[in-house]
């Protein structure tokens, strides 16, 4: 099973600036990764919280093969959630919808990254879908 973290706000989107994030919701998210995981059979679980608390929780308790994560704005700062990766040995892939590195220059930092395989930047929702190819032919592999 692949466990996907999603962090803060990343349930408002839709509602976040449409400049930004555009006009499609968490829901729509979760549809297009279901979409895609139950044409190629891999078994996705979905979380997401506001808490970082609950993130790390979440990840401790150990129940998954891999991991995508997409932090939110613990990103930047979040040394917790770095060390609960960190902890974690299965495949682990930092997604952002955004391109972080052409944003503001205190989104241009991740602390998370350095525990994660890689990180998919600015490719909207299809960044979960490259994730999720990544993941599937590494736990093939």
């Amino acid at each position: 099973m692949i466990l996907i973290i999603n962090g803060p706000n990343l349930n408002m989107l839709g509602k976040r600036p449409k400049d930004i994030y555009g006009t499609e919701t968490y829901e729509d998210l979760k549809d297009q990764i279901n979409h895609f995981a139950q044409n190629n059979s891999i078994d996705v679980e979905f979380f997401q919280s506001n808490s970082e608390g609950q993130i790390i929780d979440r990840i401790q308790k150990l129940d998954f093969e891999a991991l995508i994560i997409n932090p939110g704005a613990y990103t930047h700062y979040s040394y917790a959630i770095r060390d609960a990766l960190e902890i974690v040995n299965v495949p682990k892939v930092e997604v952002h919808l955004t391109n972080i590195m052409a944003r503001e220059s205190f989104r241009q930092t991740s602390v998370t990254s350095s525990s994660c395989d890689g990180v998919i930047s600015g490719l909207g929702f299809y960044g979960y879908i490259l994730a999720l190819e990544y993941l599937k032919e590494k736990l093939k592999g």
